[in-house]
C-alpha cells in the first residue's frame, strides 16, 4: 500500500496539450492583420478621393439593364456603318 503512483513525462505531456487551444500560427495572424490594415487604408484613400468620374453614372436605374443599347456599337470594333 505504500506504492505511490508516478505519472510518466508522456502523460503530463499529454494533459497538457490537451488543456492548451490550437492557435494559429504567428505568421498567418500578421498576415491577416497586415491585410485588413492595407483594405482600411485603401478604403479611406478611396472616399477621401471621392469619385472617379461623377457625371457617368446612369440617372435612370433602369435603363440599360437588358443588355441590348441603342445599335450603334455591334461589337466588331470598326467605325460605324456597313464598310466601316
Amino acid at each position: 500500500m505504500g506504492e505511490s503512483r508516478q505519472s510518466s513525462p508522456d502523460a503530463d505531456a499529454d494533459a497538457g496539450a490537451a488543456l492548451r487551444k490550437p492557435a494559429p500560427p504567428p505568421v498567418l495572424v500578421g498576415f491577416l492583420l497586415l491585410l485588413v490594415l492595407i483594405f482600411v487604408v485603401s478604403y479611406a484613400v478611396g472616399a477621401a478621393a471621392g469619385p472617379v468620374a461623377p457625371g457617368i453614372h446612369r440617372t435612370d436605374p433602369g435603363a440599360g439593364t437588358s443588355g441590348g443599347g441603342d445599335g450603334t456599337d455591334d461589337g466588331t470594333g470598326h467605325g460605324h456603318g456597313a464598310d466601316g
